[in-house]
């Protein structure tokens, strides 16, 4: 039934929703002016002062730069797969029907339906039956298990928006496999591409289930921030290196948002 006011929420509605947001991203807020405090002590409150100090001090530590570095290199790594494997599967499965297809489909999107222990076990016994030491390999094909799923489900859906002509006309005028990727496919997918790619670069770089079971002596800028915990004199630095991770994670997402926000059929839009 539409209100007196047609369209337009109410404002218990409002309140509600803006409640809910609220509640969501308050911790954050909490962990970005902890950042800034002067104080050293865990979460003193109210805050007794601005300062920048521990944004320098974090970045004077070889650990942090390390363990960023590590983070950054296998994230970039996962995506660059997952932006290959995910693209070919997709376009393998997009326009014919056969039998098993819904099988091969469940299975890609698993690793993201199972809970990360649960993927992190399987994979370390894997690596155990086969010999393989646990590493930064073992990490990024970790990573890239999942980060595939969100690549698969951008450019499936891209690909069924794409008109099958264009693609049959390109090959009548004489254009090889190829070019007609070149000039036509890729066009019509690369938004939806490289949305999926940022959110698996989102994804990967602040992964902790997983690559706690599949990392050995590697350390990524997660495992970091877990084992200072116990560490509560460095918890400014922590602060701050938390709010980096905050940041490389969330304007990934909404760069990935901005991209795919003018379509309605692309998977994970959530219009």
């Amino acid at each position: 039934m539409r209100s007196e006011h047609g369209d337009r929420a109410g404002w218990g509605l409002k309140t509600a929703a803006w409640g809910g947001l609220l509640f969501m991203h308050a911790p954050i807020l909490v962990i970005f002016l902890y950042a800034f405090n002067t104080e050293e002590s865990a979460f003193s409150f109210p805050l007794q002062g601005f300062t920048l100090q521990w944004f320098g001090e974090a970045w004077a530590r070889t650990d942090v730069r390390d363990a960023i570095w590590l983070s950054v290199r296998i994230a970039s790594l996962s995506t660059l797969i997952a932006m290959t494997l995910g693209t070919l599967a997709a376009a393998a499965l997009y326009r014919r029907d056969f039998f098993g297809k819904e099988g091969i489909t469940l299975l890609f999107i698993l690793p993201i339906a199972l809970p990360g222990i649960v993927t992190g076990i399987a994979l370390l016994a894997a690596y155990k039956m086969v010999g393989v030491e646990p590493g930064l390999l073992t990490i990024v094909i970790g990573h890239a298990t999942f980060c595939i799923v969100v690549v698969y489900n951008n450019v499936i859906a891209r690909f069924r928006r794409t008109s099958s002509s264009m693609i049959e006309a390109s090959m009548d005028l004489g254009a090889d496999p190829f070019q007609t990727f070149r000039y036509v496919v890729l066009p019509n997918i690369a938004t939806a591409l490289l949305a999926g790619g940022m959110l698996a670069f989102a994804l990967s770089f602040d992964e902790i289930i997983v690559t706690t079971f599949t990392a050995g002596t590697e350390r990524t800028l997660p495992i970091w921030l877990l084992n200072q915990l116990s560490k509560p004199r460095d918890t400014p630095i922590t602060n701050v290196v938390a709010m980096m991770v905050m940041l490389a994670t969330m304007l990934p997402i909404l760069g990935a948002y901005y991209l795919t926000r003018d379509t309605d059929s692309v998977a994970g839009s959530g219009k």
